[in-house]
């Protein structure tokens, strides 16, 4: 309990939620200055924010050689402690693991299984998030519809960049924090499969003619998880 008011505490200035925020979705390193210029405060304020967060090991910090002489510079990243909190007390790391444990025993049916629940979820999760304006789906753009499935993917916690080529035909999908980093890592093939059925599942809910391939993947040791999609007129 003392842990979890102390991330509370820390989280509760909305300047710091925000630094937290933009870190979690860049997932790159920031320097004191780079926040305090983003963010339109003092580098002592912006030193201190990072400091909290730190305390709380959300963020860790290195000091790195710039390159350009004087003194190393301090860089801070997202680090990857994972903090949960609940009340009461809920173990959904430990559900989760189970319930994967018990899909790779069945082997190949139940990876099929489990991709194809992702898949209808990851449709479900479209309509239910634009329900009021389903009926007028089929009037909008295509950077209209992808803007929408950005959006909705942000919400599941991957924070997306959406890379729109001018011809708004292909799009670039790239995913820098992976909400299921712990189980991904420790089974790869199983969670990564489900979490691109997701995917497709939500791409397909608003684009009929489709091709969406999976590249880069973060568990295998790339910076992110990146798609290519290929809209179809």
């Amino acid at each position: 309990m003392e842990e979890t008011l102390k991330v509370t505490s820390v989280l509760s200035d909305p300047t710091r939620f925000h630094i937290y925020e933009y870190i979690s979705k860049h997932r790159k390193d920031v320097t004191v200055q780079e926040i305090a210029d983003l963010f339109h405060i003092h580098p002592n304020v912006a030193r201190l924010h990072l400091s909290k967060l730190e305390e709380i090991k959300l963020i860790i910090s290195e000091t790195k050689k710039t390159g350009k002489g004087g003194r190393p510079s301090r860089f801070y990243q997202l680090s990857d402690e994972v903090i949960q909190l609940s009340f009461p007390y809920r173990n959904y790391q430990l559900l989760s693991n189970i319930a994967i444990h018990a899909i790779t025993k069945l082997g190949e049916e139940g990876q099929t299984l489990f991709n194809n629940s992702a898949y209808e979820y990851g449709m479900t999760y479209m309509k239910q998030s634009y329900c009021h304006i389903w009926s007028t789906i089929d009037t909008l753009s295509h950077e209209e519809k992808l803007t929408m499935i950005k959006e909705a993917a942000a919400s599941t916690g991957v924070f997306p960049i959406m890379t729109l080529n001018e011809n708004q035909q292909t799009a670039t999908f790239e995913i820098r924090n992976c909400p299921f980093k712990e189980s991904a890592f420790k089974q790869h093939e199983a969670i990564c499969s489900m979490h691109n059925s997701f995917l497709k599942g939500m791409f397909d809910a608003l684009f009929t003619h489709l091709t969406f391939k999976a590249k880069d993947n973060m568990a295998l040791g790339c910076e992110t998880c990146t798609y290519y999609v290929s809209v179809a007129n």
